[in-house]
């Protein structure tokens, strides 16, 4: 990339410009181009370039709204450095409103960085990776829960980099989780590349939770804050945090008994040990099993369909210390 000059096959976009572009990434059966939709803007002073992703999974919305946002109605004129903007990356599943290419079904985050050889996911991926990916300094990947659950907003990131230990401090959120990543998801082969990347969860699939957008829209601002394209703005600190890495330190609770589910917390609920997570009853309203918290923590997930089988997963929990703890307890009182 020339000094200053964001470029692409097809394009360049000079400092101080903004550009609209519909990129070809794969074709339909009948031949014609699937285009994604990318805004890149070039601040007139040189900075860092920051990628910020969405809709891998094609029903994932609220993360398109937060780049979308980010991209066509923030102010920019002090920006220093290079924002691209990648709103919808797997447009057939958006298009389907699914949440895989529907080519097989296969998962475009788990075909990174993809190969113009090899499967059409592959490919796609190889398009996106090369051309808006691997040419930024670092990037958020947008997600949310798959269909039937939901996330508060947290974070997921190999914390044992300093780099992207880094940003997703910066992102500032309550939760991180630290991890590689699965093999083939873009925060994992984009932070391999050396391009620093973090996963922000945030919500359930199909629709627009706009307080979780908002405090999303500040993760950003404080991320452009940390590595100066937004120099006049503050890095935010989020009150308390807690980084899970330990096996130990989460939790998936799963049902033992099928039926219908009633839950007595939300996610983002701080829950102590024996406190009541849900009630699972048969259809006579009988009690079947009842979930109790097996440690102080914080609901990160939770289920959003009331039905289970023995075995499905009902809130992923994730285990506080005593400090973060007292500190959660000053932020929010918290009662079923």
């Amino acid at each position: 990339m020339t000094e200053g000059v964001f470029t692409y096959s097809g394009g360049r976009v000079e400092p101080g410009e903004t550009e609209d572009i519909r990129f070809p990434v794969s074709e339909t059966y009948l031949g014609d181009p699937i285009r994604i939709p990318v805004t890149i803007i070039n601040g007139a002073k040189p900075g860092p370039t920051v990628y910020l992703s969405a809709a891998v999974h094609g029903d994932e919305l609220n993360g398109i709204e937060v780049v979308r946002e980010v991209a066509q109605e923030w102010d920019h004129g002090g920006l220093e450095g290079t924002l691209v903007c990648l709103p919808v990356l797997n447009v057939p599943g958006f298009m389907a409103q699914q949440r895989y290419l529907p080519i097989y079904d296969r998962d475009l985050n788990r075909a990174f960085p993809g190969a113009e050889d090899s499967t059409s996911a592959r490919r796609m991926a190889a398009r996106i990776f090369d051309e808006f990916v691997e040419p930024c300094d670092l990037g958020i990947d947008f997600h949310t829960s798959t269909r039937g659950r939901t996330n508060m907003l947290h974070v997921r990131a190999d914390t044992d980099d300093p780099q992207v230990a880094r940003l997703a401090k910066a992102f500032a959120s309550h939760v991180i989780i630290s991890s590689e990543g699965p093999s083939g998801s873009l925060r994992r082969e984009a932070t391999d590349a050396g391009v620093p990347t973090i996963t922000v969860e945030m919500g359930e699939a199909h629709r627009f939770q706009r307080d979780l957008i908002d405090r999303a829209l500040d993760g950003v601002v404080s991320v452009l804050a940390e590595y100066g394209l937004r120099p006049t703005d503050a890095v935010r600190w989020p009150g308390w945090r807690t980084i899970v890495g330990d096996q130990n330190e989460k939790t998936w609770l799963r049902a033992s008994a099928g039926g219908v589910v009633e839950m007595h917390h939300i996610q983002g609920a701080l829950v102590h040990e024996g406190d009541r997570i849900c009630t699972i009853t048969n259809p006579f309203k009988a009690e079947s099993d009842t979930v109790c918290a097996p440690f102080d923590g914080v609901i990160v997930g939770v289920l959003e369909n009331p039905l289970v089988y023995p075995g499905n997963p009902l809130c992923h929990l994730v285990r506080l210390d005593a400090d973060t703890l007292r500190a959660v307890e000053r932020e929010q009182p918290n009662a079923e």
